[in-house]
């Protein structure tokens, strides 16, 4: 089976329970949409997860696109000559937003690893994929972490940028592909009507999948071959 989730934002207790619901095994494949860290209470424990199933396939999302900005340039040994002659203030800059976005704990756990480790972290997350098509239950899929804006009917995938797939939320009023479905994480469901809180969104050939798990809500499970959805109720929302 082929499933997709999105947003973990470090909530490795639900992503595991999230596993279990689906009795996830080495046959089946897992999509997860993007932005795994920040926010949450353990991104570095749910990326060493992760890394360890080869049937777990990740995309990019702002979030891993922001820590990627700064943290190879980060990666040395700090000292006042080093500030001087290797980092930019645009990578302090950089450093900034992403800790005011929820970064700060990511930064935290990663400071702690061992220098082997946060390499091997950070060439994970360089090799997530920026879209993936899928084709399961007699549909074809195309998954991407936030939307494709602007929209081009006429624009293979390959030529969007990174910045029009993980950045802009979708238009969801629209149908963006007559004979296949758009799956999408990055805005919680609940920013799309009081009666979608905590759950998956289907309408006009589009999944919206982040169900906001980490401010509280849910984290939402969807089986692309079978429609079939799980709700994992969030443990921990963010402080």
């Amino acid at each position: 089976m082929n499933y997709v989730m999105s947003d973990l934002h470090g909530c490795l207790k639900e992503y595991r329970q999230a596993l279990r619901a689906i009795r996830f095994s080495d046959a089946d494949t897992l999509y997860v949409l993007g932005d795994v860290i920040d926010r949450g209470p353990d991104s570095v424990g749910l990326l060493r997860d992760m890394m360890l199933r080869p049937n777990v396939i990740p995309l990019i999302g702002n979030h891993e696109y922001m820590a990627l900005r700064v943290l190879r340039r980060l990666c040395v040994e700090i000292t006042a000559e080093t500030a001087e002659r290797y980092l930019r203030p645009d990578d302090l800059t950089a450093y900034a937003h992403w800790c005011a976005d929820g970064g700060d704990k990511t930064a935290a756990q990663f400071r702690a690893l061992a220098r082997k480790e946060q390499e091997e972290l950070l060439d994970y997350l360089e090799e997530f994929s920026l879209y993936e098509t899928v084709r399961a239950g007699g549909r074809d899929y195309v998954l991407v972490h936030a939307g494709l804006e602007p929209f081009d009917p006429d624009q293979p995938l390959e030529d969007y940028h990174l910045a029009e797939m993980i950045f802009r939320s979708p238009d969801y009023d629209r149908v963006y592909f007559p004979n296949r479905v758009l799956v999408t994480g990055h805005t919680p469901t609940a920013a799309l009507g009081a009666a979608h809180r905590g759950k998956i969104v289907q309408q006009n050939n589009h999944i919206a999948i982040d169900c906001g798990c980490v401010f509280g809500m849910a984290l939402g499970v969807y089986c692309l071959d079978t429609g079939e959805t799980w709700y994992i109720p969030a443990q921990t929302a963010e402080k």
